[in-house]
């Protein structure tokens, strides 16, 4: 074959052509189609305003008159019933020592009877590297919360379970030797433990530790007499207690000045929820107790609850998020929304057309259109829609592959 005859090279050059048109079209075709899409996902929308305040609690100071060492018997949160141990105060350090050496040995006493037990109990065994497991995670939740508290006395119990561990799996000699020692040391100690004074609570209530002065100028019954103009004015005064305070009653209060606009969405006894930027990792649900009279465009709103006191005795300047509203719904692209002629039927059979809102999904090879209803419009382009038919096929669901634009495009469209 005579590839350089005129013939042969018409011809290369019509493939050649031909390629080059073949690609040009694809090529045309795939940076001119209009078909775009998107993935729709499960949302939720907070409708929220952040503002500053105060907590609020009934609270007695326990007065200190003591003179001498304080040792405190109470953790904070910690319920307390009237006439409760508080305190124990100690006359010198030498006592105080002497006391400390005392709960020791009792310590140590306690292990070695369980190990003693559990040596003949292998199911005593297994629960106790059950407890020690569980307590290490306490211990990592404390320290992860800032809870210093209770991440004390969390690692005193897992000081405690280890070395019960290790008498139990180590033997840890002549258990009863050891036993009949340490009982007599603890003995010796009591007879020469010096008298003591127990300081007793005189109501009952929730124990806290930190005494910041506001205990008797945040009252609950003068929250309504707050104004936006006095609530940024609050000062403590000078109460000052090393042995803290009881929280009397379980009920706590969050005012705080919020702008009227926000408050306007609020009444009196509607339930919202409270979340705080620090201080605890929950939500917490509260009421809405009081509204005051609005003033230079602010309104101080009051809000109650009588939950998880116990973990809230050390807050009080706090800031928080009132939320008042929470939407969920399926998140799409605003352009992917549409008004489409759809046809129905009535009941008497008759077929009719109306105009329903709602969006095209790829479904195969085709565009599905699904009614929806529009429950929120985003500001970043995006609205949060529900399904607004029941019909099966019909309903748009997370996950749907949303057209957001395409050439002449109708229900049942072949699409690639």
């Amino acid at each position: 074959m005579n590839t350089n005859s005129p013939g042969m090279k018409i011809l290369m050059t019509l493939v050649c052509l031909g390629v080059l048109a073949y690609f040009g079209v694809q090529g045309y075709q795939y940076y001119n189609d209009p078909l775009t899409t998107s993935v729709a996902y499960s949302y939720q929308v907070e409708e929220s305003a952040t503002v500053s305040g105060w907590v609020v609690r009934q609270e007695q100071v326990l007065e200190d008159t003591s003179s001498g060492l304080l040792r405190l018997s109470r953790s904070e949160g910690e319920k307390v019933e009237k006439g409760g141990r508080i305190a124990v105060i100690y006359a010198d350090q030498a006592s105080l020592d002497r006391q400390n050496e005392i709960d020791t040995l009792q310590t140590q006493i306690d292990q070695l009877q369980y190990a003693k037990e559990a040596a003949l109990n292998n199911e005593a065994a297994l629960k106790l590297d059950n407890q020690i497991m569980t307590s290490i995670l306490a211990l990592r939740s404390d320290v992860a919360a800032d809870r210093l508290d209770y991440a004390d006395s969390h690692m005193a119990e897992l000081r405690s379970l280890v070395l019960k561990r290790d008498y139990t799996y180590s033997g840890g000699g002549d258990v009863d030797a050891q036993l009949s020692d340490l009982q007599a040391q603890l003995k010796s100690l009591q007879a020469q433990a010096a008298s003591s004074r127990t300081v007793t609570a005189p109501v009952s209530g929730i124990y806290s530790a930190v005494v910041d002065g506001y205990e008797s100028v945040l009252k609950p019954e003068r929250l309504e007499e707050l104004m936006p103009s006095t609530i940024n004015k609050i000062q403590p005064d000078s109460t000052a207690s090393e042995l803290g305070k009881l929280i009397t009653d379980t009920t706590w209060y969050y005012a705080a000045s919020m702008a009227a606009s926000d408050a306007a969405k609020l009444t009196v006894g509607r339930t919202v929820t409270l979340r705080f930027v620090k201080g605890t990792e929950r939500d917490l649900s509260v009421t809405v107790s009081s509204l005051s009279q609005e003033e230079n465009g602010q309104v101080v709103a009051v809000f109650s609850s009588s939950q998880y006191l116990s973990e809230l005795t050390l807050l009080r300047q706090q800031s928080a998020d009132i939320i008042t509203n929470t939407i969920t719904g399926i998140r799409v692209p605003s352009e992917a929304i549409r008004t489409e002629k759809v046809k129905v039927n009535a009941e008497s059979g008759e077929a009719s057309t109306e105009q329903k809102t709602g969006l095209y999904c790829i479904v195969g090879m085709t565009a599905r259109f699904k009614p929806v209803d529009v429950v929120y419009t985003c500001d970043d382009g995006y609205v949060l829609v529900r399904a607004a038919t029941l019909d099966s096929s019909a309903i748009l669901r997370s996950g749907d592959e949303v057209i957001i634009s395409a050439k002449d495009l109708y229900d049942g469209k072949v699409v690639s």
